[in-house]
């Protein structure tokens, strides 16, 4: 059986989609659990209140990932407060769509800035304090998606976003694993999240393109992400796991 007691994880885009349905899991498996935020106030108070119904201790925070220094001061603090983190779930994300030849490069640089640039801050963070642990442990599990693989129109800064988290992942895998640290990632395909609600015309492609003709629902990603994160997966590193119901693109 899979379990987390005495583990502090950190959910980023905690409080919604995938990200909360993970913070939810981790929290019924017994990890002391942060779910992080950025600005959505009504979503975060969800999350407080579907966190608080577990007996371990669990917690909120607002921060914007692409912040450097508010992420490093963020860590510092659960750091501080709970021991350092074993589970990081680089989840927080955005999109902001365009064709490619009239996105604007603010449109280009915030989805690179959240997506790509923020999973590289706080698994900086994550890492560095867990090689601070007695065990030298952890675990890391970064949410890309299938776009990294397969593109899509109107989405060269999400597609390029997300294929940049996979070689990271690979990366850090290399540069951690010999250290105790595993880095994975999961590729979603269609997902039932905000995020996919501002994409248009899915359905078409949903019902035309994976085996069961329907979107995943959060709570099955988040249970492929668990279980990365767990110590059942002691000897998976530096894997890309889709998570995609036989998606062809």
């Amino acid at each position: 059986m899979i379990d987390f007691e005495g583990e502090v994880a950190v959910v980023t885009g905690g409080t919604r989609g995938i990200g909360r349905a993970v913070a939810t899991r981790l929290a019924e498996l017994g990890a002391t659990v942060v779910a992080t935020y950025h600005e959505d106030d009504a979503a975060a108070d969800e999350t407080t209140a579907a966190l608080a119904s577990f007996p371990t201790e669990t917690t909120v925070e607002q921060f914007d990932v692409a912040d450097f220094d508010a992420v490093a001061a963020t860590f510092e603090t659960i750091a501080e407060r709970y021991g350092p983190p074993t589970v990081l779930v680089n989840n927080a994300g955005t999109v902001a769509d365009g064709l490619l030849v009239r996105m604007t490069p603010e449109q280009w640089q915030r989805v690179i800035d959240v997506n790509l640039t923020g999973t590289f801050y706080c698994t900086r963070e994550a890492a560095r304090r867990m090689l601070r642990r007695d065990d030298r442990s952890g675990r890391i599990v970064n949410v890309a998606s299938i776009a990294a693989q397969h593109g899509g129109a109107g989405q060269a800064n999400y597609a390029a976003s997300k294929a940049g988290v996979l070689g990271l992942t690979r990366a850090a895998a290399r540069e951690l694993g010999g250290k105790g640290i595993r880095v994975n990632a999961v590729a979603p395909g269609y997902t039932d999240t905000d995020l996919l609600a501002k994409s248009q015309g899915h359905e078409s492609a949903v019902e035309t393109n994976t085996a069961s003709g329907r979107t995943a629902t959060p709570a099955e990603v988040a249970d492929v992400i668990t279980f990365l994160a767990s110590d059942t997966a002691s000897y998976v590193n530096g894997e890309v796991v889709r998570v995609d119901d036989g998606l062809v693109l």
